[in-house]
C-alpha cells in the first residue's frame, strides 16, 4: 500500500521554528522526507535546529524572520522560493501567550498578541498562497488552539487576546480554505491543548495545571511530546486531498465538555 504520508520531494515552511513545537513539526515533516525551510527570529537557535533536522537526511534551509514585521515575511518567503524553487507546505506556527485579565489588559499587550497570532499568520499565509498559487498546488496547515473554541470557565488563566486571535485563525482557515479551494490549495487548522513549550512551561510547571486538567480535560493530562504530529502530517500530505477549511482539536476531549 502506498504511504500517503510520504513527504519525499515536498519543501516544508515551519514558522516559529527555533523552539518547542515549532521544532517537532519540522522534525516530523523532515522523517518523511520533505526538505525543510525553518524560520523564527532567533538565528542561533534556528542553526542547530537546522543541524538536527539535516541529520534525519533532508535539507534544511533557516532564515531569520521577525513575523511582526510584513517587508521580513515577505523577503523570507521570496529566499526560500528562490533556494528550493517552491513552497508546497506551510505550518503556519509563530506565536505568542497571554493569560491578562481584560481589565488588566494593555493596549501594547492585546496588539502584540493580536499581531502575532493573527496577522502574521494571515500575512505569512498570504505570501506563500501567492507561490502555491502559481505552482497549482499547496497544503497550508495553521496553528490555532482548543482556545479557537472554547475559553476557561474560571479565572485560572483569562485569555481574553489570545482567545480572540486563535478565534480569528480559526475562520481566517475557512476562508482562506474556501478562496483557495480550486487552485489546488488546502487550508486546514490544529487546535492543540496545553503541550510543553517555551510559551506554556510556566502554566505546566506551576502545579496549578493539574487540578484545571482534572476538571477540563477528559483525558486528565496535557499532551505530549509528538502527539500533535500526525495531525500535521495528515494535513501536510495527499492523504488530506479533500479535506479543507477544517480545525482538529488535539485536546485530550477538552473541546467535548
Amino acid at each position: 500500500m502506498k504511504n500517503l504520508l510520504d513527504l519525499t520531494g515536498k519543501v516544508a515552511l515551519v514558522t516559529g521554528a527555533s523552539s518547542g513545537l515549532g521544532v517537532q513539526f519540522a522534525k516530523a515533516l523532515a522523517e518523511q522526507g520533505a526538505d525543510i525551510a525553518i524560520c523564527a527570529r532567533r538565528l542561533e537557535k534556528l542553526e542547530a535546529v537546522k543541524k538536527d533536522i539535516e541529520a534525519l537526511g533532508v535539507k534544511c534551509f533557516a532564515y531569520k524572520c521577525d513575523v511582526l514585521k510584513v517587508d521580513e515575511i515577505r523577503a523570507m518567503v521570496k529566499a526560500v522560493e528562490e533556494h528550493y524553487g517552491k513552497i508546497d507546505i506551510l505550518v503556519n506556527n509563530a506565536g505568542v501567550g497571554d493569560a491578562t485579565p481584560a481589565a488588566d489588559l494593555p493596549d501594547e499587550t492585546w496588539r502584540n498578541v493580536l499581531g502575532t497570532n493573527l496577522d502574521a499568520v494571515f500575512y505569512v499565509a498570504r505570501e506563500v498562497g501567492k507561490v502555491m498559487l502559481k505552482n497549482g498546488y499547496g497544503k497550508i496547515i495553521n496553528v490555532g488552539s482548543l482556545h479557537s473554541e472554547v475559553v476557561m470557565s474560571n479565572t485560572t488563566w483569562p485569555v481574553p487576546a489570545y482567545a480572540a486571535a486563535k478565534g480569528g485563525v480559526k475562520m481566517l482557515t475557512k476562508a482562506l480554505a474556501v478562496e483557495w479551494a480550486k487552485s489546488g490549495i488546502t487550508v486546514n487548522a490544529i487546535g492543540p491543548a496545553y503541550f510543553g513549550s517555551e510559551m506554556t512551561n510556566d502554566i505546566l510547571s506551576t502545579g496549578g495545571f493539574d487540578p484545571v486538567a482534572a476538571a477540563y480535560c477528559p483525558m486528565g493530562r496535557a499532551g505530549r511530546e509528538g502527539e500533535l504530529n500526525g495531525a500535521v502530517l495528515y494535513f501536510a500530505s495527499d492523504a488530506s486531498s479533500y479535506t479543507t477549511g477544517q480545525i482538529l482539536y488535539i485536546d485530550g476531549g477538552w473541546t467535548a465538555i
